[in-house]
């Protein structure tokens, strides 16, 4: 066997300002509120940083190469010296997100193996509305919906209120605000108007599930195991603010919102709600074609009834976030946690030999 260490290229795709980077020079004393949470969090280069640093410490030669929309810059280093495996952390390209499976593909047509989910499940999560149809059809639990092309909803619409408005080809929280979550018909008719006018169609109109948010992680292939859950504690959230995961709660450590929504793991949960828990993830990670490593999102309604809001393929590996927080739970290191990942994806191109 060959001593050569393997080759583990971080692959990610960033172009423009980090709005991270803007955070470093905020004074937190002029903020209106008390931070709970540090305000400088890591920039995209930390980031990606502290990826290599660690699959350098699990025995791997690690780099990372920054995309910046230009392929070429991939295909140079291919030829030059191509990588044992690559970690693939391409969230969009061209400031498109449904162009992050091209980017797999590709991959695939160089026959190098990457780590998380192939094109087709990054397509499919991708388009809410065609998961949410696969998810129901094989018996998975999932809000109610319509899928709206035109601002336009019948009064008759046939689901029940309170209702969420959001994108229906956005991830990440993207379009999801305090006013997402609508009553009545009035409201629907406004927030459809404001979201037609930002996002491109279609849009998603689904029953808002009250009940216990949890992340649910999912590591490995065969079989997968399900991490430690985590549940989401809205209760210090403002009354103005629905208990959801806006934008501005993931994202914006500028808003209160920010520091008033906390997480805990592992989840509270019976032995009957966590087994079904488990079994519902489970089922939908496969049906979806996921692989490797994904989080979903879960609703757990009355009589512990688990519905799946969203199938997330390659989630954030920020170390301290959902996924990276139910590993430690789980007793794996992150960078442990990475070597994992990077084995499942050797195991297919040693599967090829």
């Amino acid at each position: 066997m060959s001593d050569k260490k393997i080759f583990v290229l971080v692959l990610y795709n960033h172009v423009g300002e980090d709005e991270y980077e803007k955070l470093k020079q905020v004074d937190e004393s002029q903020l209106d509120f008390e931070p709970e949470y540090p305000i400088q969090v890591a920039t995209v280069r930390e980031e990606y940083a502290a990826l290599v640093k660690a699959l350098r410490r699990e025995g791997f030669m690690a780099g990372a190469l920054n995309l910046e929309d230009d392929i070429s810059k991939l295909e140079a280093l291919i030829r030059r010296r191509p990588p044992d495996v690559i970690f693939n952390l391409v969230e969009h390209f061209r400031d498109e997100p449904a162009l992050e499976a091209n980017v797999a593909g590709l991959l695939e047509l160089h026959h190098i193996p990457y780590t998380g989910a192939p094109p087709f499940s990054l397509t499919l999560c991708q388009r809410k509305g065609l998961t949410k149809q696969l998810l129901m059809a094989n018996g998975i639990p999932t809000p109610r919906y319509r899928l709206l092309h035109t601002p336009e909803m019948p009064r008759r619409h046939g689901l029940r209120y309170p209702l969420i408005v959001k994108p229906a080809r956005e991830d990440a929280s993207s379009g999801v605000e305090k006013s997402s979550v609508v009553q009545n018909l009035e409201q629907l008719e406004a927030r459809l108007k404001a979201v037609f006018e930002e996002y491109s169609p279609p849009i998603l109109v689904e029953e808002f599930i009250e009940g216990r948010e949890l992340h649910v992680s999912i590591l490995g292939n065969d079989p997968p195991e399900v991490l430690p859950i985590i549940e989401w504690d809205f209760s210090e959230l403002p009354p103005d603010h629905p208990p959801i995961i806006s934008y501005a709660v993931k994202w914006d450590p500028l808003e209160e919102v920010y520091h008033r929504v906390h997480s805990f793991c592992p989840a509270k949960l019976s032995r009957a709600a966590l087994r079904r828990v488990k079994e519902v993830a489970i089922k939908a990670y496969r049906v979806t074609g996921c692989r490797d490593y994904a989080r979903l999102d879960i609703r757990l309604a009355k009589r512990a009834v688990p519905y799946v809001l969203d199938v997330n393929p390659n989630p954030d590996l920020t170390e301290g976030v959902s996924f990276m927080e139910s590993a430690e739970a789980a007793g794996y290191s992150f960078s442990q946690t990475l070597r994992r990942i990077v084995e499942l994806a050797l195991e297919r191109r040693d599967e090829d030999c």
